[in-house]
């Protein structure tokens, strides 16, 4: 990493002026970071706990309660300690770990999003051939599919980004290290490289866009021709929570990478990371579990047994 030597350290956006309002936002994050800690780890003991819930659909919502947990314990901690202490720094071992954990994490949810609108179509459109395309090894290969092309992205993209050299200075308009705003601080002479890596992304990415739009306008057909209104109405209801989570994370997680520069403020970049980096891991647990009947019976079950033991 070239430019380790000149650059000890970053400045993150300062998400206020006021002391009253720095606080305000520790509390904010913390609220955040204490329920979304609480409601996967709810749903990952559930899942674990109970024998019922091994299934492909719930073994893919542990994994991904597991990235929500990982995505925000790796940006969220060091924004509250910033504003409890009112400071902006961040080393720059530190900005390159968290550029990859948050990419791993990101990736890592984003492939397991595209698994389980698979399932989700194996379930309606193929449910006799279940059992055979997702057998537990299946489930197992595509997890771990999943997880390996996530840590292979993020290892790409950390080590292109903080091997650029950095001539614009260190302060960056987010309250994490984002790998927008690091490359606008590298120099222009390296835009070939920077957008190599972000095509492969970009491709990568709309091949997993193309599959879902595919897969759920194949679901809705097979949906529409179910005969029972309670029947279609089931399988809307496992349909929707997925699709609205897709949805959110994608059309989010897009305009903040790929909007124009001629749009790009503050507000609009942190509003933005906010709703694709922070608010997915406390919205996904809520959307699932409320409309899964089994997974609300196992975690009523898993929390009324913990109090009954204290």
């Amino acid at each position: 990493m070239s430019n380790s030597s000149s650059t000890s350290h970053f400045l993150l956006l300062a998400l206020a002026d006021t002391r009253q309002l720095q606080l305000l936002h520790f509390c904010l994050f913390l609220g955040i970071s204490l329920a979304a800690l609480l409601a996967n780890g709810l749903i990952i003991s559930a899942v674990a706990c109970g024998h019922h819930l091994h299934t492909p659909m719930f073994f893919f919502l542990l994994n991904l309660a597991l990235t929500d947990l990982g995505s925000i314990c790796t940006t969220v901690p060091k924004a509250m300690h910033n504003s409890l202490w009112d400071t902006r720094n961040i080393s720059y071992s530190g900005c390159a770990a968290q550029v990859f954990f948050f990419a791993f994490f990101i990736g890592s949810e984003f492939s397991l999003l595209t698994i389980m609108c698979y399932d989700r179509y194996v379930s309606i459109c193929k449910p006799l051939h279940y059992g055979t395309l997702l057998g537990s090894r299946a489930c197992v290969h595509m997890v771990a599919a999943a997880w390996a092309s996530a840590l292979l992205n993020a290892l790409l993209h950390t080590a292109n980004t903080f091997s650029l050299p950095l001539c614009q200075g260190n302060v960056l308009g987010q309250f994490f290290c984002e790998i927008p705003h690091i490359l606008k601080l590298s120099c222009s002479k390296s835009y070939l490289r920077k957008l190599g890596l972000i095509a492969v992304s970009i491709c990568l990415s709309f091949g997993c866009f193309v599959f879902i739009v595919f897969s759920y306008v194949q679901i809705f057909r097979a949906v529409l021709r179910i005969p029972s209104e309670q029947g279609r109405h089931k399988a809307f209801s496992t349909c929707i929570p997925h699709l609205a989570v897709v949805s959110l994370f994608i059309s989010t997680g897009t305009l903040a990478y790929l909007k124009p520069p001629s749009i790009s403020f503050p507000s609009l970049d942190l509003a933005l990371s906010v709703l694709y980096s922070v608010l997915p891991p406390v919205l996904n647990p809520l959307v699932y579990s409320l409309r899964n009947q089994e997974l609300k019976a196992a975690v009523w079950r898993l929390m009324t047994g913990w109090f009954q033991e204290h």
